[in-house]
């Protein structure tokens, strides 16, 4: 495949046919953040119906992580064997038709369940939808692909503000719902002709045997019987903790579902990549408790708090949708220029700038909505660049399944953070407990991320470094130099 020369614009290496797949990921993704944030807009409303605590209303945003960790796998592992297409199809699929159920939810437990099919379904559509984009563009073009592609999912979000402000006042939350399953018919008709993406083409589509990641979960009867019994119980003790059916026991499930993935996890690195997982998945579970309860709870401090109308809120919640839109595509440029974890750490400093301005903020709607601008384009955009950061730590042959694992493992802080939220405004003011999280959680993820430390655990159990697999492209394809591992100052 013949590269654009040196002095040519970077967009002139992205052909029509790159252009057209990236359309058909970037709309899915545009989808999942319609759909998702769906649930975050009308919590009030559903509260007031099924007569719901501040906890239950927030658990309902939570329903839909529990199930992501196996939806990732799953269809993770699909992407891998057959194809990234198939698994971008069953994602859609699924996370639709769970938003169309929840329109006929009769009660807290039906909404809940729906909101779990929606997670199956958003976890793969992360999966293959990423690693089907990176594994499409040049290599040293794969920070902005990423980016670009994020930006769909705060687009849905701001689409999705703007048909609850015409569709809730008068017609109410149901056919917010039913609303959303129609676009789907957009992106299947997208989907139904794509070529496969070069990575997997190149190194996978063409072997004689086809991958399969599960196969060290199920390499005798006695490990399937076993790991099957780790799913169901991870699966129930995770629906358990975020229901009132764990009321009281809620620790302890913890910690159950917590050993049950962690097992996931060890089998799955195998003895020389076990440590690099777990790592991973504790650096995206942190990246999720700063920038959910944010994303979960805006939409009720505007309402509760500042006591803003449904206008105000779609207006609100526009700046900050476009900001982290706007994040997003920074980040591409900013990841390709500087490296990824020093545009990620660098870019999440200056953002924590702007957290506690955010919250203080309470009789101006255009100063508020500047300020959530600024501090989301800092601090949800730059997570623009997370499919790059945690894909290029693994090959082709297992990117989709352990990408899909790693990320929606992590994605269960983004379940405990609202209700995190929601216990922490028992104590303090909603917007001081926005304000904490957010603060403590951005300085964990900067330390994790700029000082590579998933890399430099693993090199505890092995000494051969990890490297950046996404930092070569297909045969043909020209190759970002390696930066390494060191940390480079911010630029």
């Amino acid at each position: 495949m013949p590269t654009a020369p040196a002095t040519a614009p970077w967009y002139r290496e992205i052909t029509r046919r790159k252009a057209k797949s990236f359309f058909a990921a970037w709309i899915g993704y545009l989808l999942d953040g319609f759909d998702f944030v769906l649930i975050t807009l009308v919590l009030t409303e559903i509260a007031d119906d099924f007569r719901l605590t501040p906890v239950q209303s927030a658990s309902l945003v939570s329903g839909a992580f529990i199930t992501r960790w196996l939806g990732g796998a799953v269809l993770g592992a699909l992407g891998d064997r057959f194809g990234r297409r198939s698994a971008m199809v069953a994602s859609i699929l699924l996370y639709s038709v769970g938003t169309f159920a929840c329109g006929f939810a009769w009660n807290y437990t039906s909404l809940f369940t729906a909101r779990l099919l929606i997670g199956l379904g958003m976890a793969g559509e992360y999966s293959a939808s990423a690693t089907y984009v990176l594994e499409s563009w040049p290599a040293r073009l794969r920070n902005r692909a990423s980016g670009f592609l994020i930006s769909g999912f705060s687009l849905g979000g701001v689409l999705a503000a703007e048909v609850y402000e015409h569709v809730v006042p008068g017609h109410g939350w149901r056919w917010l719902f039913y609303i959303g399953l129609f676009p789907v018919v957009v992106a299947l008709w997208v989907r139904r002709a794509l070529p496969e993406a070069d990575d997997w083409a190149a190194r996978v589509g063409t072997a004689g045997e086809r991958p399969n990641p599960f196969r060290p979960l199920f390499a005798g009867r006695r490990r399937a019987v076993v790991n099957s019994v780790l799913a169901a119980v991870a699966t129930a003790a995770l629906f358990a903790v975020f229901t009132p059916l764990g009321a009281g026991a809620v620790p302890v499930l913890s910690v159950l579902a917590a050993g049950c993935l962690l097992a996931f996890a060890v089998q799955s690195g195998g003895r020389r990549r076990w440590l690099l997982l777990v790592a991973l998945c504790v650096t995206v579970f942190c990246a999720f408790l700063y920038s959910w309860p944010v994303q979960a709870l805006l939409p009720t401090y505007l309402k509760t708090e500042l006591g803003f109308t449904p206008e105000q809120v779609s207006d609100a919640l526009y700046w900050a949708g476009f900001g982290t839109m706007a994040g997003c595509v920074a980040a591409g440029f900013l990841g390709d220029r500087f490296g990824t974890r020093t545009a990620y750490a660098c870019t999440l400093l200056v953002g924590l700038a702007f957290v506690f301005p955010v919250f203080a903020v309470r009789d101006s709607l255009v100063g508020l909505g500047v300020l959530l601008f600024l501090m989301l384009a800092c601090m949800q955009g730059i997570s623009g660049l997370l499919p790059r950061y945690i894909a290029g730590h693994f090959p082709t042959e297992n990117r989709a399944a352990s990408l899909g694992f790693t990320y929606n493992v992590g994605a269960l802080g983004g379940a405990v953070a609202p209700v995190l939220g929601a216990e922490l405004a028992s104590v303090m003011s909603l917007g001081r407990a926005l304000a904490v999280l957010t603060s403590v959680l951005t300085l964990t993820v900067i330390l994790l991320i700029g000082l590579d430390v998933p890399r430099r655990l693993n090199r505890l159990i092995d000494p051969e470094p990890v490297p950046d697999h996404l930092a070569a492209g297909p045969p043909g394809v020209r190759a970002e130099p390696d930066r390494g591992p060191g940390v480079t100052p911010c630029p």
